[in-house]
């Protein structure tokens, strides 16, 4: 199961945000990484640089790796809808960024051992896989033996995001993916149309 495994307060800071969830080291110091920090005077960044830029934050944020982000850009380029808009509803159609949208762990690295440790189900069958593209109607569940898991509990009792493509059951810990987010209603600092220009070149 491929996945970056680097420094990330170290990538959060260069990019200015806490990508991968809340950080209190990333807090304490929200300037770039390096010796001189704040003080190292930056030169104006190229048109190349800023677009390059803009696509690591996309893949760190939802944790795909460089071969499977192009594939979904290639998949994207051949929607008849807007290229961006699609690259970033299938990045939310993943299985693991679903369990973390529903609050079944507190970041997507937590959603995403929670997939591939075999305690989510998709439509009834236990679901391993978390680049899983889920669609409408879907429901996701935790699997029964998973249910009384502190973790789970914990993350649900720190979950306060609702969203409108989700509907999330309390009693039986389920979730129905009920559409495809639009674009306005996904909440991530992501400029799309950037990414689109540096794979167009």
């Amino acid at each position: 199961m491929a996945r970056y495994t680097g420094p990330k307060t170290k990538i959060a800071r260069r990019m200015g945000e806490p990508i991968f969830g809340p950080d209190s080291s990333f807090e304490k110091r929200k300037y770039p990484p390096g010796q001189h920090g704040n003080n190292r005077r930056r030169g104006k960044k190229s048109e190349y640089a800023v677009q390059l830029e803009e696509k690591q934050k996309a893949k760190y944020t939802y944790g795909i790796l460089e071969r499977q982000f192009a594939n979904m850009f290639d998949k994207a380029s051949r929607s008849k809808d807007k290229t961006g808009d699609v690259l970033l509803q299938l990045c939310e159609s993943r299985l693991d960024n679903v369990v973390y949208r529903l609050g079944l762990g507190r970041t997507r690295d937590a959603a995403r051992q929670l997939v591939g440790h075999r305690h989510i189900t998709l439509n009834g069958e236990v679901a391993n896989i978390p680049s899983i593209t889920v669609k409408p109607g879907d429901v996701i569940a935790v699997r029964e033996k998973s249910k009384s898991m502190t973790v789970i509990a914990d993350a649900l009792a720190g979950h306060s995001g609702q969203y409108p493509w989700l509907e999330w059951n309390e009693s039986k810990l389920e979730g129905t993916f009920l559409n495809v987010p639009s674009r306005d209603a996904i909440p991530e600092n992501i400029k799309e149309q950037l990414i689109v220009e540096l794979y167009s070149k």
